[in-house]
């Protein structure tokens, strides 16, 4: 049967009423349609695992498919990937990726090295990785489906320390290339077509053309965080007939970029009904010197990006660029709506002049204020640009220069934009921005204490303190079991020195104190209560693990379980440590707080060289008791640090041994914080191993996740809504024992503490009758209750960044809500403060009738975000 042509086919649509676009593009452009299936491959593994290579099967269904059709990637309820090397698609044949499933690109950047080694490093040439699929010289391939191309952007390069973005981000510094692969490139083909499929995490730019004629993306996703550099969405170049429609594009370069090189103009171009996120706008340049005509933008709307309509080029680069048309485009939150400049580098140099003429911007309007940047180049090369009903909202800063200009930019909107900006599906991994990532320096986090929303400034180095640069210290104590103790400086055990210690306080308060505490195992506990003074616990072992600190309490022990074994180490300490075991020994149950190994209330609390561990099932491993016969009375919770409203506590390369709640950090108060610094240590659990509702930063620190139990929370905190910082890791690495439950990607960095509730108000649960109102106090008696405001601002915030994490760690949403949903305790993750407004009023909580709050944070306070981290 004879087939019919790409025209005749969009004829035949057109004259049956189908959506027709029809603009710059001098095709007929309809939405395509996917082709027919000459192979179906299913994936045969849950995630991108190490080693796994599906690229021979791939490219060798590509190479036996019939033109016309495609190789058709599929998942089922367990298989979901496919990992690949570089792929080159055949003229006529199309790759098909069904919803559910996604294609990898490898992270080993020997398959993808150009054959000089130089792929996955940075030099001063780049252009050393072929790309991820590539489609040369063909006609009427593409790419369908609903499934996902991931470029594995920020995943550890196999046999490296960095990520394909950190390379990039290195390269910057250096004043460098990386050489890592782009994603997608297509040169000298004809009716190349993208269709709803969704690409992200390119290492470089996701789509390039060179010298394409006929180019269609239509109703697909470019998802890829703000801050991966150099990871432009669409460039066409020296290309024509390209339309870009219904599409959305969050990526951290341009989101389009159309340029024009020394291989030739590019024009008719259409850029129609699409919406942009992040990323850097919709671009012309900075390739200009092939010239770029005939260009229409219309119905765009762009919510996030640096700049908004922009045309950049210099005298090293820059030729014509004529014939551009904005219409009906809305922006939102855009720092320079409108930037033409003519002067992209500064420091350019050449005589390759830009020349902007025809720009014609109508119904172009920022509802938020920002930049005017419209620059021509001189008098005699002066940007012409036509304006009609364009407004910038606010009084904006403007750069006009060299600019013949018909109409005005007023300073009050005339459209509606607000329904245009249709919400993208939101990230489960948060980006922070360059600028956002400085506020979590640690001379930043660590600068404030005190109140919430009304902190103290009080700078605080830790990284300067002896304890961190390895000063040898003059011990006022010494703790040796294998010597004979004197009661005034040598010691058998740590509580006894930790004793004189609080009594040696009254007569320095301010003076620090150091103790030395030799090799060996101390089975006991070590409470040091706010009255002593500063204190320094420190081992002179070959490394932490040479003196332990350990004792084997749970939640479930009974006060006098506790007491008969503990009473006789405290019976003779001073009052302040007696009142610390006093509040534990008459409880029914002792609880998680009364579990810590070592508790400390001692302000400027200090500790190198040591390991705290709560040894609580560790002999059997902690999945045990889910299966024991008193399941209802058995508790997990068995702390091996408590670090108690101690501000300025500091840890140095120590190490935390527990499973469940294996650190607690915990506040002078609800609504105020102290600090604390952990680095180069070690902290391993399974279930919510470190929380709390302190400021916490943690350092050059591994955070290991056991696998014993099956499922994993790394953090937990309930950090107060107003309180600025919660938990920060910079630098660390997060690990798991290599247990199969924890190979499996379903752990989690955290689950935000729903402190203290006893029912939920986010979501219904199975009970007939069922409500969970606001209420002075959390109580619940089926089938009402009520939530308290102390458990609705304790919100959780943990920041990511610079750092590693494990395959162990769900990729895809590693920040879990509390509980699943239709539990009594659910509380659905919330990553920013709309999050946390918007949640109360869905639940009919009114946050300013209800919480005396003003108005929602603007811009939004972040609770939940990463930066520059890779996955390994």
């Amino acid at each position: 049967m004879k087939q019919l042509s790409p025209a005749g086919i969009a004829f035949l649509l057109a004259a049956s009423g189908v959506n027709v676009v029809h603009a710059q593009d001098t095709r007929t452009v309809v939405e395509p349609v996917e082709p027919p299936s000459c192979a179906v491959l299913t994936a045969t593994a849950a995630d991108p695992a190490p080693g796994k290579d599906d690229t021979a099967r791939i490219q060798n269904a590509i190479d036996h498919c019939v033109s016309g059709q495609a190789v058709r990637l599929t998942a089922n309820n367990e298989q979901r990937s496919f990992v690949s090397g570089p792929l080159v698609l055949r003229s006529g044949v199309s790759l098909l990726i069904d919803a559910g499933a996604t294609l990898y690109a490898s992270t080993n950047p020997k398959l993808f090295d150009r054959g000089t080694g130089a792929c996955g490093t940075v030099d001063k040439i780049g252009k050393g990785c072929k790309p991820f699929i590539t489609a040369d010289r063909t006609k009427g391939s593409g790419i369908f489906g609903a499934g996902t191309i991931d470029g594995q952007g920020g995943h550890v390069v196999d046999g490296a320390s960095e990520s394909w973005w950190q390379l990039a981000r290195r390269a910057q510094k250096e004043d460098a290339r990386q050489n890592v692969p782009r994603l997608i490139e297509v040169t000298g083909s004809q009716d190349f077509t993208l269709h709803k499929i969704t690409l992200r995490n390119s290492p470089n730019f996701h789509v390039t053309l060179n010298n394409v004629d006929g180019f269609t993306a239509w109703g697909m996703r470019i998802d890829t965080p703000a801050t991966a550099r150099n990871t432009d969405g669409i460039d066409p170049i020296s290309s024509r007939n390209i339309t870009i429609a219904y599409s959305h594009i969050r990526t951290g370069d341009d989101n389009v970029a159309i340029k024009a090189g020394s291989n030739g103009p590019t024009g008719n171009i259409s850029i129609l009904h699409n919406h942009f996120y992040s990323g850097h706008g919709m671009s012309i340049g900075s390739e200009t010197n092939g010239g770029v005509r005939r260009v229409l933008i219309d119905d765009l709307s762009m919510d996030g990006t640096t700049s908004g309509l922009r045309i950049k080029s210099d005298i090293s680069r820059g030729g014509v660029v004529d014939q551009v048309s904005y219409r009906n485009v809305c922006l939102r939150e855009v720092k320079t709506p409108i930037d033409i400049s003519t002067r992209y580098n500064p420091r350019a140099e050449g005589a390759l002049i830009p020349v902007y003429t025809n720009i014609a911007f109508d119904g172009v309007h920022s509802v938020t204020p920002g930049r005017i940047v419209m620059q021509g180049h001189d008098e005699q090369h002066p940007l012409q640009a036509t304006l009609r009903d364009v407004s910038i909202a606010g009084k904006a800063d403007r750069k006009i220069e060299f600019a013949n200009l018909t109409g005005e930019i007023s300073s009050k909107p005339t459209a509606d934009c607000m329904n245009r900006f249709t919400a993208s599906a939101p990230s489960t991994r948060p980006q922070l921005s360059i600028e956002q990532s400085k506020q979590f320096a640690y001379s930043e986090v660590l600068k404030y204490v005190g109140a919430a929303g009304s902190e103290a400034i009080d700078p605080w180095d830790p990284l300067a303190d002896p304890l961190a640069t390895g000063k040898a210290f003059t011990p006022d104590y010494i703790v040796d079991q294998s010597t004979k103790a004197d009661g005034v400086k040598t010691f058998n055990t740590v509580q006894e020195a930790v004793s004189r210690a609080v009594i040696d306080s009254k007569d320095h308060p301010a003076k620090r104190l150091y103790m030395l505490i030799k090799p060996g195992i101390y089975r006991e506990l070590v409470y040091i209560p706010a009255t002593t003074a500063p204190l320094t616990l420190y081992g002179e072992g070959k490394d932490p693990a040479s003196t332990r600190i350990t004792a084997k309490l749970d939640a479930s022990n009974t006060g006098n379980a506790y007491a008969a074994q503990y009473s006789a180490q405290f019976a003779a300490a001073p009052a302040a440590v007696q009142a610390m075991y006093a509040s534990i020994k008459d409880r029914p149950q002792i609880g998680t707080f009364g579990t810590a190994t070592v508790w400390a209330q001692n302000k400027g609390f200090q500790a190198r060289n040591l390991t705290f561990e709560n040894a609580y099932n560790k002999d059997t491993g902690n999945a045990r008791a889910e299966s024991l016969p008193n399941i209802n009375n058995v508790h997990h919770q068995a702390l091996a640090l408590q670090v108690d409203g101690a501000d300025k506590a500091q840890f140095e390369n120590i190490r935390l041994i527990g499973f469940q709640d294996t650190l607690y950090l915990k506040s002078p108060q609800t609504g105020s914080t102290s600090r604390s610094f952990f680095n180069k240590s070690y902290i391993e659990g399974d279930v919510d191993f470190i929380f709390g509702d302190s400021t916490a930063y943690f350092h050059q620190t591994e955070i290991k996740s056991l696998g014993d139990r099956g499922l994993s929370y790394a953090a937990a905190p309930d950090t107060h809504v107003k309180t600025r910082y919660g938990f920060v890791f910079d630098h660390c690495r997060f690990t798991h024992d290599g247990s199969a439950n924890a190979r499996a990607g379903t752990f989690y960095l955290l689950r935000q503490w729903f402190h203290s509730s006893r029912c939920t108000p986010y979501a219904a649960v199975p009970v007939d009758g069922y409500a969970c109102t606001f209420g002075p106090a959390n109580s619940y008696q089926a089938p009402k209750g009520t939530v308290a405001r102390t458990s609705l601002e304790a919100v959780g915030k943990m920041v990511v960044l610079n750092s590693r994490i494990g395959p162990h760690i769900n990729r895809t949403s590693p920040w879990s809500d509390w509980n699943k949903k239709g539990t009594l305790a659910y509380r659905p993750v919330q990553y920013n403060s709309d999050d946390h407004w918007n949640n109360l009023i869905s639940a009919g909580i009114d946050p300013v009738k209800d919480l005396g709050y003003t108005a929602k944070p603007s811009p939004p306070d972040i609770f939940l975000g990463e930066y520059n981290n890779s996955d390994e």
